[in-house]
């Protein structure tokens, strides 16, 4: 599978977000090649500004394998992760990080240009479906002008 296959996964994610008036972020965890977690923004249903998509996928991985970290998994995400949610995926060992859309308001990159705030050991990827992830956030914030 590529990562353009998940990506879509994510994606997928990230437009019932949308259908549930949440800002639409997407994400999913592979391991082994399998999908075994997803996630979307839920901090509207929630009222809790911390169930980003990022946040619910990892906690439902964590679950899914009964372990409190992922090395060998990855994250496919359709927007660039936020600093919070970037220091949760520091602190899963996580080994992948995939995004698609960078978002250059509310992005970890906005704030930490210099120094990332992901484990040294995980790989970081950018720009996947980048055209398709981003269209559907303008498609969200201009429905609700």
């Amino acid at each position: 599978m590529t990562d353009e296959h998940f990506m879509k996964q994510a994606l997928k994610e990230a437009r019932l977000a949308y259908e549930e008036g949440e800002v639409p972020v997407g994400a999913v965890v592979v391991m082994d090649g399998k999908l075994i977690a997803r996630g979307h923004n839920m901090v509207e249903k929630l009222n809790d500004p911390t169930a980003h998509a990022e946040m619910i996928a990892l906690t439902s991985a964590f679950s899914q394998i009964g372990a409190k970290y992922l090395p060998g998994a990855t994250l496919y995400v359709t927007v660039e992760p936020c600093l919070m949610c970037a220091g949760a995926l520091y602190w899963s060992k996580i080994s992948r990080i995939v995004w698609g859309a960078s978002d250059e308001k509310n992005g970890h990159q906005h704030i930490t240009r210099e120094l990332s705030p992901f484990h040294q050991k995980a790989e970081v990827s950018t720009g996947v479906l980048k055209d398709e992830c981003a269209q559907l956030m303008k498609d969200f914030f201009a429905d609700k002008r």
